[in-house]
């Protein structure tokens, strides 16, 4: 039985953007074809279950079979939300020898639905897989038009011996640029730490304006992320959320640290104050005051309603600028916020002008230099040293195989060099960025 679908399946494994339509470039048609070459396929076997027939579409809207999965396919939560149907159900309905209640024209296709693919991949480390303990695991509350499937949950172990897929995060909109604004909050609320993952590069592909307009192709991801990914573009509206967000959750938290025990005058949530907001290298004074449900922010000349029931303790900050929803994810630092949305993640710190002028008199702080050390890009366990000491090495040479998650990575040199000391050896389990080898 053919089930129409309309989806957009995210994923980074195998360096490849699917999105199987459709999209504003595949009629209805084309669609129908499909559906038809599908049932056809599934007749000529006599198949009976759920099952997914994949084709491939080029520019003039030929097609090609590609595979068939036997299964229930991994992108079912996209079907069911826009059909109704439960597939798992009529999967166990059809195995017991009971006939489907529907037919191909009971299906109606109602909206669009988007499905994310959350990986215990790092992005920015050109997406070689993370293992270790979920010490925060706090996805987005499941409504009517947002579904998280997963089988994981906070404290869980995300192993090495597995399948990175931690979560699939699907949305619902009556149109597809409605679906694509609710995965983006969804994206912005699922609140991961301990491990690296995918969120990010998702937000930022969600923002992608190619994207939100469907000009996709098999080449999309090598296109737009020539270099490898290195988060989402950082717009003056991100910046502008940022600061305000950043300067709103400081003031509150400073309205609270006056809040003493046994005090009768009680402090409102938000005070007047003036603050300096640094964001990269550039910082800005801005001027915060209580208004009836928020407050208002001057900030370049520029007035600002902030409303938001944010309170300390909250890793997620949602509220309104001047009327518009914004979402970001928050972790607070020892000075500043680091703030994350749309794959863009920033530390802004909110300063008082007079410990802002204090900060111009501290030390910069100097990275450490690595670049005689070869370091494990993932937690991982090692199979392969490839030198020893005293081995002179050329750059490109295979020096290292760690393997994580069912795949192994050759670690190469990087420039010329001589190993002078190995610090790791076959069967030892590593952290990210633990030495392997040292060189002179």
């Amino acid at each position: 039985m053919y089930l129409g679908e309309r989806e957009c399946s995210i994923q980074r494994r195998h360096q490849k953007v699917i999105e199987e339509a459709p999209s504003p470039f595949i009629d209805e048609a084309t669609r129908k074809a499909m559906g038809e070459q599908a049932v056809a396929l599934s007749k000529a076997v006599d198949y009976r279950s759920a099952g997914t027939v994949e084709f491939i579409v080029d520019k003039d809207r030929n097609f090609y079979f590609l595979e068939m999965n036997t299964r229930l396919q991994v992108e079912h939560p996209v079907t069911e939300m826009i059909t109704g149907l439960d597939l798992v159900e009529q999967m166990i309905k059809v195995a017991a020898g009971q006939p489907l209640g529907m037919t191909q024209e009971d299906i109606r296709l109602t909206g669009w639905a988007i499905e994310s693919r959350i990986y215990a991949e790092d992005p920015y480390r050109n997406f070689l897989p993370s293992i270790g303990r979920l010490t925060r695991y706090r996805p987005p509350s499941e409504t009517g038009s947002v579904r998280n499937d997963t089988g994981v949950f906070e404290g869980a172990e995300i192993s090495m011996y597995y399948d990175p897929m931690i979560a699939k995060l699907a949305t619902w909109g009556e149109t597809r640029e409605a679906a694509l604004a609710e995965m983006r909050t969804s994206l912005d609320q699922f609140y991961i730490r301990g491990i690296a993952h995918n969120i990010p590069f998702l937000g930022a592909v969600m923002a992608h304006p190619r994207f939100a307009e469907g000009r996709l192709s098999t080449n999309f991801i090598a296109e737009e992320y020539p270099d490898g990914f290195e988060g989402g573009v950082m717009t003056p509206e991100i910046e502008l959320v940022m600061r305000a967000a950043a300067c709103f959750i400081h003031a509150v938290e400073t309205s609270r640290d006056s809040q003493m025990p046994g005090r009768i005058a009680s402090v409102a949530a938000v005070q007047s104050r003036e603050w300096i907001i640094h964001l990269d290298d550039s910082h800005i004074s801005a001027r915060i005051y209580p208004s009836q449900g928020g407050a208002t922010l001057v900030m370049g000349g520029k007035s600002f309603e902030l409303a938001s029931d944010w309170t300390p303790g909250k890793t997620v900050f949602s509220g309104t600028i001047d009327g518009r929803s914004v979402t970001l994810e928050l972790d607070r630092l020892n000075m500043g916020y680091q703030l994350s949305t749309s794959g863009v993640s920033k530390t802004v710190t909110v300063l008082s002008p007079h410990v802002d002028r204090l900060m111009t008199h501290m030390p910069e702080k100097i990275e450490a230099d690595t670049s005689k050390f070869l370091l494990c890009p993932m937690p991982g366990l090692v199979v392969a040293i490839n030198v020893a000491e005293g081995d002179e090495v050329k750059a490109g040479q295979a020096l290292a195989v760690v393997e994580a998650m069912k795949m192994e990575n050759i670690l190469r040199a990087e420039r010329d060099g001589t190993v002078s000391a190995i610090k790791a050896g076959v069967g030892d389990s590593l952290a990210v960025d633990q030495v392997i080898l040292e060189f002179e």
